[in-house]
């Protein structure tokens, strides 16, 4: 196997305008965030975002003009910070279009798509607007006769996850929640993965059933310390309250993405 190993400019620089990303983490907990930063610094447009429970991650995206579209369940700073300001007033503006899901329809449809079918059922949407806003159609159960909603298969471009241990040629371990990580890699056309360490090989041979991602669906690898910064990755950091209280704040100002860029820039590439 050849090396998957690059660095985080040259990873980014695989995302082509247009496409559509998958966001490995949730809210808080190991979300790419080296990724995103970058994807702003490149300054990539038009790029449609999925994700059950985003954050910071779209905020950051949405402030810095690089999303015209988001398929998501919910974007906010839980109940450190509330509502996501940027995401906020891109909806409300016009220049990001939503796709409202609840968190349980973005898994059906990235379901749907790793088990190589058009669409998935799901129940529990009953005396919900989430199917009249999005447009899921019904069905009638052939078994029982119950009308059912199915959710469209959704195939990612690309799912970028943070790990916090993968080799070189792309076999990684998640330690803690594993979200909907892997079940992204599966649903996904090409992965990227930046990580907190680089293990020898040996590492996952040690205990296999611990490696949730092989690395044949790997497209590159890139080795970043807090990578993830400032939200969380277990076993590693836990997320800094100051600086996401800081960002936040800043989004207010039209310096808002560059001055919170240069100002964790040194993290990025430690």
């Amino acid at each position: 196997m050849d090396s998957k190993l690059t660095s985080l400019s040259d990873a980014v620089s695989l995302v082509e305008n247009g496409q559509m990303l998958a966001l490995g983490g949730n809210s808080f907990s190991r979300i790419p965030s080296s990724f995103v930063r970058e994807l702003a610094r490149q300054k990539k447009r038009n790029l449609s975002l999925v994700k059950t429970a985003g954050g910071y991650d779209i905020d950051l995206l949405c402030f810095a003009e690089v999303v015209s579209e988001v398929t998501v369940g919910y974007v906010g700073f839980e109940n450190v910070l509330g509502l996501c300001p940027s995401f906020r007033r891109s909806v409300e503006s016009g220049i990001v279009k939503v796709k409202e899901h609840a968190c349980a329809t973005v898994i059906a449809g990235l379901r749907a798509s790793s088990y190589g079918i058009p669409s998935q059922p799901i129940a529990g949407l009953q005396g919900s607007d989430v199917p009249k806003l999005t447009g899921f159609d019904k069905t009638s159960d052939p078994y029982t006769g119950e009308e059912i909603f199915m959710i469209p298969s959704i195939t990612p471009d690309w799912a970028i996850i943070h790990v916090p241990y993968a080799d070189k040629f792309g076999n990684a371990r998640i330690d803690g929640g594993v979200f909907e990580d892997i079940l992204m890699t599966r649903a996904s056309t090409q992965v990227i993965l930046t990580t907190e360490k680089i293990k020898e090989t040996s590492f996952f041979q040690e205990n296999p059933m611990k490696t949730k991602i092989p690395s044949f669906l790997i497209r590159a690898v890139v080795q970043i310390e807090k990578g993830a910064f400032p939200m969380s990755c277990y076993p590693f950091y836990d997320y800094d309250e100051e600086v996401i209280k800081k960002y936040f704040l800043q989004s207010k100002s039209n310096n808002a993405v560059k001055d919170h860029l240069v100002s964790l820039e040194n993290i990025d590439y430690a």
